[in-house]
């Protein structure tokens, strides 16, 4: 299956090593290497891909429409990290993406108050944009 390089574009790599990419979907379709899971923030169902896909209901500059689900697929992208290529994407690809990666920042250890700080520092400056993203993130394993 394979990995991302940890020097590709929209990689992040995560405290234990493993490596997620986050995207905007509005850049256009995503290149080669292919991710093997893709996880879909978006407020409608996302385009038809080649790979295993989630969807998490999330309407833009908004949180996932279903807490306890975002939280599971979270975790199986995180475990799924481990063996292939998982990609994170939303529109625009930093404020939902931005989001969804702190997540997984935070179940892999970051301390939730420093998560938004680890995404902005090793994937992009401007990642999670409102207030309420960045109380999702902290509140993340004491609300769901």
């Amino acid at each position: 299956m394979g990995f991302w390089d940890k020097d590709a574009p929209g990689v992040m790599e995560l405290p234990s090593g493993r490596l997620v990419r986050g995207r905007s979907l509005r850049r256009g379709p995503a290149v080669a290497p292919f991710p093997t899971y893709g996880v879909y923030l978006l407020g409608s169902e996302p385009p038809d891909v080649p790979w295993e896909t989630r969807w998490i209901k999330w309407p833009d500059f908004r949180l996932p429409a279903d807490r306890p689900a975002a939280l599971t697929i979270f975790r199986e992208a995180l475990d799924r990290a481990t063996s292939g290529r998982v990609e994170f994407a939303c529109g625009g690809g930093r404020g939902r993406t931005g989001t969804a990666l702190a997540c997984l920042a935070v179940l892999d250890g970051v301390p939730a108050d420093q998560a938004v700080s680890y995404v902005r520092a090793h994937f992009d400056k401007h990642a999670v944009e409102t207030p309420w993203q960045k109380r999702y993130v902290l509140n993340l394993l004491t609300r769901g």
